[in-house]
């Protein structure tokens, strides 16, 4: 069973299947992270986004990544999933997230994001794993830190 992080979903309430596909980015200076202007103030997050209808996963994540950081990527393994209820103001419907988290290593800088409201920023993966937005990023990388992630990569 994939875990749920966050709030159940909402009763009476058709939620559409949204897969995405975010990273943990190892780098010289620590994790590669994306700053997002949301609506209280900025927020971290790890990078990625949805999966588009016909992309599969890895190509989708890379795209993500550097449309929110300027940066490429070489994705290393799958760390795990879990699913989020949320609703998705810039699409306009309730969605299920079905978010794969993958370990990664940070690639070259390309240029500046491509997405507005996005910016890079490097941070240690200690102080990350307290300052992710998400609950259930910020799970998935303190287990991949308990189990000596940021020792061994």
């Amino acid at each position: 069973m994939i875990p749920r992080h966050g709030p159940p979903p909402a009763r009476g309430v058709r939620h559409r299947l949204r897969p995405g596909a975010y990273a943990i980015l190892l780098g010289p200076r620590g994790l590669l992270l994306t700053e997002q202007t949301a609506e209280h103030g900025p927020e971290i997050q790890l990078p990625g986004g949805g999966i588009d209808p016909g992309e599969s996963a890895l190509p989708a994540l890379a795209r993500e990544v550097l449309e929110e950081t300027g940066h490429a990527c070489r994705i290393l393994c799958r760390l795990g999933a879990y699913r989020r209820f949320t609703w998705m103001h810039e699409y306009g419907f309730h969605a299920e997230k079905l978010c794969h988290v993958y370990l990664g290593r940070a690639g070259p800088r390309r240029g500046p994001p491509l997405e507005a409201g996005h910016r890079a920023v490097w941070m240690a993966p200690g102080a990350a794993a307290g300052r992710l937005a998400s609950p259930g990023d910020a799970a998935l990388l303190r287990a991949w830190l308990a189990r000596g992630g940021a020792r061994g990569g």
